[in-house]
């Protein structure tokens, strides 16, 4: 099998089951992966006086990959002298180098390791790219041609979620969204439980899958005991429900395109907080603490729905 380094949402997981005083082994076969890995990624990784944080962590492992990238004790220097003699006499594509280099018997150089040469070349100031016959890209853009736009895998229709969710008979259903400001800036991440109407606002940096996912898993993370369902719209920025699922041990639904009316109270709570903040609103210069006065006034609003009870009551008296 080949290894496939941990990715950023593996990192959070790992620190999540840690601060819950899971076992490396237990870890391990939450996340799939050899009880090795998950000790070796501690090892190394951790923090002298913060013990093991993702973001930390993250930042470490990134920072060894792109130093030991392409490094010349990696690659024959000869395969490399030949590579960059097909490249520039003959214009070959890194594929053909990569080719001829095994049907030679020479030491191997994979094409992707090839194009990362070309483009580090380049931001060294280099003339290498120049002989491709395509404009170099870097790697992560590359990397696009394999992102299925506009689809997010692994979804479970509305259609499949439990009726006791319609039925709002117990707390742990919640209904996601998010809020746009400024284009390209912050966004807020809306949860809101369906029996108690209880809500909570998140800021994330932006509307990407990533950013979102933390935003919304700082606030329900703590409360996960809380949380049995999610139901989310069909926005791309939802694209990492499984990784938020295994967080939570939840399970995540998606409305039908275009039906709004399924998230309904989702939609009306927007439309309460949009009172708050409304479009174009910056939500970069908006405080933490007016994000929390917003969520405090509409948890302790009596709703003729509850009896004339607060959401407040209701979640934390059932």
């Amino acid at each position: 099998m080949t290894y496939k380094h941990l990715s950023r949402e593996e990192r959070y997981s790992i620190s999540i089951l840690r601060s819950k005083g899971e076992s490396c082994p237990a870890i391990a076969d939450a996340l799939g992966r050899s009880i090795s890995t998950i000790r070796r990624e501690l090892k190394r990784n951790s923090t002298t006086y913060g013990g093991y944080r993702y973001e930390q962590a993250h930042k470490k492992a990134s920072t060894r990959s792109s130093n030991a990238t392409c490094r010349s004790t990696k690659i024959c220097g000869t395969s490399w002298s030949f590579a960059k003699k097909q490249l520039i006499n003959e214009q070959w594509s890194p594929e053909q180098i990569s080719g001829e280099l095994d049907e030679r018997g020479m030491n191997p150089i994979s094409h992707e390791t090839i194009y990362l040469r070309i483009y580090q070349d380049r931001k060294n100031g280099g003339e290498l790219h120049k002989h491709l016959r395509h404009k170099v890209k870097s790697y992560k853009d590359r990397s696009l041609k394999n992102d299925k736009r506009g689809q997010i895998s692994h979804q479970t229709s509305i259609e499949l979620r439990p009726a006791e969710v319609d039925q709002r008979l117990k707390i742990g259903h919640w209904e996601i969204d998010t809020m746009i400001g400024k284009a390209s800036g912050n966004v807020l991440v809306t949860m809101v439980e369906r029996y108690s109407r209880y809500t909570l606002i998140a800021r994330a940096d932006n509307k990407t899958a990533e950013a979102v996912s933390f935003g919304l898993l700082r606030r329900l993370a703590p409360i996960r005991n809380r949380v049995e369902t999610l139901t989310y719209d069909n926005g791309k920025e939802f694209a990492k429900h499984l990784f938020i699922d295994d967080i939570l041990e939840s399970q995540g639904y998606f409305a039908h395109p275009y039906s709004s009316w399924e998230r309904g109270l989702n939609e009306n709570t927007n439309g309460l907080i949009r009172q708050y903040f409304p479009k174009q609103t910056d939500f970069s210069k908006i405080t933490d603490e007016e994000i929390a006065e917003v969520e405090a006034k509409l948890n302790r609003r009596p709703r003729k729905c509850l009896d004339r009870k607060t959401p407040n009551y209701i979640f934390f008296n059932n």
